[in-house]
């Protein structure tokens, strides 16, 4: 694991290096997403079925094999185990308190002429959700997905995911059923992804697609862009933790390990003014590292992206962390308020000593769909908000098209748009002229 001290005369470019991710797309990966994107939007089922069977191992004879419907999700939690059921249905009520405080709602004003403006705020009417299947299974980013859309009074929730080897997870399956999910279908992938953005005779075409998913699922999401909304495409996990030195040094090193067991190329770095605490810590990991199951994917993120950092003071922590702007951000601190406000780039802050960032992933109740990659400096975690839309409201009175006329129409003939111009002029008779009175 890299070792880094902001006195030393290198430690800029260090950090950029540590910083830097390749993000841009493999020509392969991209090519490949093209073809299946393309084939899907014109063959439709067929196509789906057909690369499902080809990349996750299944023998679907047609697209009712592989969609599940409410009384099959049902089914999935009626099988789990009580505890099971009892930490999922707690999980989904914290999210969708959290959330409910997120709804934007409509406004309007009217001006003295008595002109009105406002904002109509609505849902979406249909929105796709992808959740990643294979090596693990995650009914948290079923819930932080679809809870939000469900408060924001989306109309209908399609939720793809993959079942390599036709195993179905009734965890997942479980969660989409509390989180109101209309319809699941047991696809991954490009394939997925392009059903939901085109349409197939069963799968309908949404407006918006969010969840995370591997290199294929990235560029697929980019690639449809535009057709649909999509939440955004996310790079790998990252935590960055500032501590004072006074935390529990295995508290710290498990919180680090949380994020790297994810991925290879997952990030986790610890601040600390304290040389001898970042001692503590690597002892921690050294010896809390032989149990953990997922030990070589843990080894591998810290030792190509992981990092302990020694800084001056927690002022200068905090610099540092606006910098990275990271996904995850611990401040593990005495009086973690005191610091906060000089903190203002990342997806999620984790205030004071008992806050750890899985809490977070799982239950507290915010969403655990952050910007990864150093875009918390200008995007935010999925909301209530991504789930709806704002239409501006403009309503002239016979007055306002007086006074907003001349403006307009000078402003028009300056940009060389005369029909502009003159539909504006037109409506600037009087206010007292008869046929104003029937308008």
């Amino acid at each position: 694991m890299l070792h880094l001290d902001t006195t030393q005369d290198d430690f800029t470019a260090r950090l950029d290096a540590l910083l830097a991710f390749e993000t841009a797309q493999d020509p392969a990966v991209d090519q490949g997403v093209a073809a299946i994107c393309a084939d899907v939007a014109r063959r439709g089922d067929a196509a789906v079925v057909e690369y499902s069977n080809r990349f996750d191992r299944l023998s679907a004879q047609s697209m009712a094999d592989l969609t599940l419907d409410r009384d099959q999700l049902s089914a999935a939690y009626h099988r789990l185990p009580e505890a099971q059921r009892q930490a999922l249905d707690a999980a989904a009520a914290r999210v969708r308190r959290y959330h409910e405080h997120q709804r934007m709602q409509s406004w309007s004003y009217t001006d003295e002429d008595g002109t009105l403006l406002g904002q109509q705020v609505t849902a979406l009417d249909r929105v796709g959700i992808y959740v990643p299947g294979g090596k693990a299974a995650y009914p948290s980013s079923v819930l932080m997905n679809a809870v939000p859309a469900k408060v924001a009074g989306v109309g209908e929730i399609i939720m793809v995911v993959p079942t390599p080897g036709g195993e179905r997870n009734d965890l997942v399956l479980a969660a989409a059923y509390i989180a109101g999910v209309n319809r699941v279908f047991t696809v991954g992938g490009a394939q997925a992804v392009a059903a939901l953005a085109y349409g197939t005779e069963t799968i309908p075409q949404v407006d918006k697609i969010t969840g995370p998913g591997n290199a294929w699922v990235a560029a697929a999401k980019r690639r449809v862009f535009g057709v649909v909304g999509i939440d955004m495409v996310a790079g790998p996990s990252e935590i960055l933790v500032i501590c004072d030195g006074e935390t529990d040094p295995d508290w710290i090193a498990m919180d680090l390990f949380s994020q790297a067991e994810h991925d290879e190329i997952a990030q986790a770095i610890l601040l600390s003014p304290s040389q001898d605490f970042i001692r503590q810590v690597e002892a921690s990991m050294a010896r809390l590292m032989t149990d953990m199951p997922r030990r070589d994917i843990i080894e591998a993120s810290l030792s190509g992206r992981g990092a302990l950092i020694k800084v001056r003071d927690l002022a200068e922590a905090c610099e540092i962390a606006n910098r990275i702007a990271p996904e995850h951000l611990e401040l593990s601190v005495s009086d973690p308020d005191a610091w906060l406000p000089q903190l203002r780039h990342a997806g999620a802050i984790f205030l004071g000593r008992f806050t750890s960032e899985s809490l977070g992933d799982y239950c507290a109740g915010p969403n655990h769909v952050l910007p990864t990659s150093r875009t918390a400096r200008f995007a935010s975690p999925l909301g209530v908000y991504d789930f709806q839309k704002r239409t501006s409201l403009i309503r002239v009175s016979a007055a306002g098209a007086a006074a907003l006329g001349p403006i307009a129409s000078t402003l028009a003939h300056g940009e060389g748009l005369t029909a502009h111009a003159r539909a504006a002029e037109m409506r600037m008779a009087p206010a007292d002229k008869e046929y104003f009175n029937d308008i």
